[in-house]
């Protein structure tokens, strides 16, 4: 049996948005190249990780401080000598729009997939199939690129029922909650959210979440060339049609 229609439907859907989001948060990471802990963070404060991916990332070239509020010294403002990259409002638009379908269709994909037996057949490995010499096995075959070819079909490997659902259950879910928690209203309106630590915790955390998630597409394209492009394709786009 090859995949369902609503899984291929749900799979195309899923990467547009994917790839979407991939391109417009880079737009996004651009106008400020830097990564804070805790609630508060801007280019006059210490950063927990900064990425020279603009220009935005230069230090220095500073006018004099200023106070955000007039009398609140504490709050304090500057703007560059220089000019800065700030072209990301289209890109944040096109972030949200893209998230909100990347929900609608993972909403849509768990519920199918819980009450169509699709996860508990194909995506979740069994307790007695996650015994350490097993994986182990199964790691080295792929080290070793002794996969099976392609059927077109989901009979995932071990490892690869793993990545599918650790990426589904648990980073895919984190990234979710951390773009609603680094939201003020989202936030006040569930403080639940609030267990990352802050909106700049949260947007860390959503960032590194996300680099999971393209080092997982990375992979994933690998290994459908490495194991049958043209048979993983057919199996994915009209099904088992010859």
């Amino acid at each position: 049996m090859g995949h369902a229609r609503w899984v291929r439907i749900c799979h195309w859907v899923a990467s547009l948005a994917i790839l979407t989001l991939a391109v417009t948060g880079y737009v996004i990471l651009m106008a400020h190249p830097r990564l804070y802990w805790g609630d508060a963070g801007n280019n006059l404060t210490p950063a927990l990780l900064e990425l020279p991916i603009s220009r935005n990332h230069r230090h220095g070239g500073w006018v004099d401080h200023e106070p955000v509020i007039a009398g609140s010294p504490g709050l304090v403002t500057a703007n560059r000598t220089f000019d800065t990259f700030n072209q990301n409002s289209w890109g944040r638009s096109l972030h949200f729009l893209s998230a909100w379908c990347a929900v609608a269709i993972g909403l849509a994909y768990a519920f199918l997939g819980v009450t169509t037996g699709h996860f508990r057949a194909h995506i979740w490995p069994r307790l007695s199939d996650l015994a350490p010499h097993m994986l182990a096995a199964d790691l080295v075959r792929h080290l070793r690129r002794q996969v099976r070819a392609a059927t077109g079909r989901p009979d995932y490997g071990l490892l690869q029922k793993c990545a599918y659902s650790f990426v589904l259950f648990i980073a895919l879910p984190l990234v979710v909650l951390t773009g609603l928690a680094m939201s003020p209203k989202v936030a006040a309106a569930v403080p639940a959210l609030r267990l990352f630590g802050g909106f700049q915790s949260a947007r860390t955390i959503h960032f590194f979440a996300f680099v999971v998630l393209v080092l997982f597409v990375l992979a994933h394209v690998v290994m459908v060339v490495a194991t049958g492009f043209k048979t993983h394709m057919r199996g994915m786009t009209i099904g088992d049609r010859p």
